[in-house]
């Protein structure tokens, strides 16, 4: 019979188990975090894998008993446990809201249009049973954690606070930048999010795929950065001359391998709404992920932002 894998301990009263879901969005797999002694408290269950969800009951120590389901975002490699997994136990699942909860106009358009989120696939019939106001505390056995609407990877996405430490979901990891991908991604909140985070002194980030982040300040900076030197690329390719959002990302990400290359074309065009909306970028029509796009005001500009 083959052994069940056991969690990993990482601190005082945290405990992680990995989904066995490897990617190229994934990494080795999306972090399943155990919180607590007794009654515990898990932070996205993960994926839909049979296998994930026996580990995991199996894992628990005898007599322990999962209370609360905490969900960071609703996509396929977070959320689909968490409904079983509530069916199995009787705990509540706590987030956010549904997928596309927190859209701005601009995405919430995008969206009625037919523009389908890329990357991990989102999870459209996500549902908790209680949502997470920004800021909300919850209490457990020996156990406390804060909601922190951090949107941007996805309009729902959570952070979750536990004392000095940070589960940051697909906000921030120590192996990749964070994907965003339009419509679920939104670039302007996604940096608005980083800036919320720098401002915090936490101690320990624990995301939800790879290492842990030991230096919070140090990797939040990189990425701020890392998202400005992407728009600086964007801004001198761009010009009189429409570009389309893929001939853009060619030009840039000269060393993206195919596999990613479709991530790299969502993230461009995620760059592009945003500079459009402070009009650093103007689409060359109604905006979608086929538009092109130049440094130069049009006639046609007001209609497409309507």
């Amino acid at each position: 019979m083959t052994a069940q894998p056991a969690l990993t301990r990482l601190e005082p009263g945290l405990r992680c188990l990995r989904a066995p879901n490897p990617s190229p969005m994934t990494e080795h797999g999306t972090n399943t975090y155990v919180i607590g002694e007794g009654n515990v408290a898990v932070i996205d269950p993960g994926p839909a894998l049979p296998a994930h969800y026996d580990a995991l009951l199996a894992a628990l120590s005898p007599g322990e008993r999962i209370t609360h389901i905490f969900v960071t975002h609703s996509h396929l490699d977070h959320s689909p446990l968490a409904r079983p997994l509530s069916q199995a136990t009787g705990a509540p699942v706590l987030a956010f809201g549904p997928h596309g909860a927190g859209r701005s106009d601009v995405m919430v358009r995008l969206a009625a249009d037919g523009l389908a989120g890329g990357g991990e696939g989102a999870d459209e019939d996500f549902a908790p049973e209680i949502e997470l106001a920004d800021g909300e505390v919850i209490d457990g056995n020996g156990w406390r954690l804060q909601a922190l609407h951090t949107p941007g990877h996805t309009s729902n996405h959570l952070a979750f606070a536990w004392g000095d430490a940070l589960f940051t979901g697909d906000h921030v990891m120590g192996w990749a930048s964070s994907l965003v991908s339009p419509p679920d991604g939104d670039l302007s909140a996604f940096m608005a999010s980083c800036g919320r985070l720098a401002s915090r002194s936490d101690r320990i980030y624990y995301p939800g795929h790879g290492a842990p982040v030991d230096d919070p300040a140090a990797r939040v900076a990189w990425l701020i950065a890392h998202r400005r030197g992407r728009e600086a690329q964007i801004l001198e390719q761009l010009g009189p001359h429409p570009q389309s959002v893929s001939e853009l990302t060619a030009t840039i990400y000269t060393d993206t391998p195919d596999s990613l290359r479709a991530a790299a074309e969502r993230n461009v065009f995620a760059h592009l709404i945003d500079l459009a909306e402070r009009n650093l970028a103007h689409p060359v029509g109604p905006l979608s992920s086929t538009t092109c796009f130049t440094d130069q005001p049009r006639e046609w500009e007001a209609d497409a932002k309507m």
